[in-house]
């Protein structure tokens, strides 16, 4: 997947197709060609632009071709921005993915490199990651920013990587710009001198989310990292990028409030559940990252699985992730909580259009269903040859279980019958589709076994809402008390 950072600058190398590529995720036009989502309608451009999706549109293209064509079709001149993001052991997750992903989706170059000796790393919530190159090879680098994820141990780890404090000092030093979220500020970056005359906002210092201090930027925690990601894109670009990215992904600065619920009915259950969440090639890393990290939070015991032949999946925007096992080595086990996939091709598309669905299945139990959005063909296609998921999906629509559905989702649920006379929430794109009645104003809406959001920014509305459904609103609150989210009251 080489050809993702490149590909991922023509946002930037074609400015006269911006407005084009500005709402990248769920039915609209993508940001960047490689993100071009499977339920996405084709786009309206240039030559150039065809040319550049043509390159990009398989793995098969190295990042020299992919930038050749750039270069040879866009004549645009642009610069392409470079971006840093160490990982190591005990890295957050969320944090690292969600920078990753709002970064690459405004038009940079990523480099996502490993501290450790090797380049698979285990995150703080057991969750891994593999990095695209080792930080000895950074060296020579010249980054526009240098963004540390937090975590802990993985900020120890930044913190006593050498070659890492090196590049980051030179970066402060020539006054480009650098960023740290949750305990890396005063782990990594206070130990290496890097915070003098700079306020510090770690995991708890101050209230505020975001702190700019010249070239530095600080940020409170995985709750935050949203804020963070598009405060740094709005310093690498323009306000204006930043608010085309924030829009892509729906994250809203007014105060919406977060949760509406009808037909009210218990979800709890008896005992600690277990969750299986299949993946592919093409998944969507925020929303997996995401409510694994919160449901394990959460003490659900997770287990992810591949469908591809590897463990290792490469996700929608380029992000590695490591399976625990394969799809096949847990067939015949019962979870709890499993994370399935359905798929279903979009109008005109071929059938290209994937959806993970999570459910949660037990004899005599609550059972849950979530259904959230994953891009690429691949996925959808490797994951639809499942006959166990196949089996699994038969069995959730004749029992009437309770379900659920993100972004786009919904209108996959309804194609089969289970939001007739319901109540629900959805990405905006989607809207005109649905013969439900639509709740405006709430970012997840539950009617009964049915809860719903709109898109990748309420994910974790998304998954407290699940755990507070599970355990109860002590549990969600503590939860998202260790995210720094700020949990409504009511």
């Amino acid at each position: 997947m080489e050809c993702l950072s490149a590909a991922y600058a023509l946002h930037y190398f074609d400015r006269s197709y911006r407005k084009c590529h500005s709402l990248s995720m769920m039915g609209l036009a993508p940001t960047s060609p490689c993100l071009s989502s499977s339920f996405a309608p084709p786009l309206k451009s240039s030559p150039s632009l065809k040319r550049i999706h043509q390159v990009v549109a398989t793995t098969a293209v190295d990042s020299a071709a992919a930038t050749a064509a750039i270069d040879s079709s866009s004549g645009a001149s642009a610069p392409l921005k470079k971006v840093l993001v160490p990982i190591g052991y005990g890295t957050e997750e969320m944090e690292a993915v969600i920078l990753i992903h709002v970064l690459r989706q405004a038009g940079a170059h990523v480099t996502v490199a490993s501290v450790e000796p090797q380049l698979e790393v285990e995150a703080s919530g057991r969750l891994k990651l593999v990095a695209e190159t080792s930080i000895n090879s950074c060296v020579n680098e010249i980054f526009d920013l240098i963004a540390l994820p937090g975590g802990m141990p993985g900020s120890a780890r930044l913190r006593d990587c050498e070659v890492l404090r090196r590049i980051t000092s030179k970066q402060a030093e020539e006054k480009r710009l650098y960023g740290a979220i949750c305990a890396a500020p005063a782990v990594a970056l206070l130990p290496w001198g890097l915070l003098r005359k700079k306020r510090l906002p770690t995991f708890w210092a101050v209230k505020s989310n975001i702190q700019v201090s010249g070239e530095l930027t600080t940020s409170r925690g995985p709750g935050t990292a949203f804020e963070f990601a598009l405060s740094l894109v709005e310093q690498l670009y323009t306000e204006s990028v930043a608010q085309e990215v924030r829009d892509s992904l729906l994250v809203s600065t007014e105060d919406v409030h977060s949760k509406e619920e009808f037909n009210q009915v218990e979800w709890s259950l008896d005992h600690p559940p277990h969750a299986l969440i299949p993946i592919a090639n093409g998944s969507n890393e925020i929303e997996i990252v995401t409510i694994a990290d919160i449901l394990r939070r959460a003490r659900i015991n997770v287990v992810v699985a591949s469908a591809e032949k590897s463990l290792q999946i490469v996700a929608s925007h380029g992000t590695k992730i490591v399976a625990d096992k394969s799809l096949g080595m847990v067939a015949e086990s019962i979870y709890d909580l499993i994370i399935l996939p359905i798929v279903l091709g979009p109008r005109g598309q071929g059938g290209e259009e994937g959806t993970l669905l999570v459910l949660i299945a037990k004899q005599d139990s609550v059972t849950l269903t979530i259904a959230f959005p994953e891009g690429g063909s691949n996925a959808a296609k490797k994951l639809s040859k499942s006959r166990v998921l196949k089996k699994l999906l038969k069995e959730q629509e004749s029992a009437d279980r309770i379900c659920g559905a993100i972004c786009s989702s919904p209108e996959l649920l309804q194609a089969r019958g289970l939001v007739k006379d319901k109540r629900i929430t959805a990405h905006p794109s989607i809207l005109e589709n649905l013969t439900c009645k639509v709740i405006d104003g709430a970012k997840v809406v539950i009617d009964g076994k049915l809860i719903t959001s709109k898109g990748l920014a309420s994910t974790t509305d998304f998954a407290l809402a699940i755990v507070s459904k599970i355990f109860g609103r002590a549990r969600a609150r503590s939860v998202a008390e260790g995210l720094v989210f700020e949990y409504p009251r009511d």
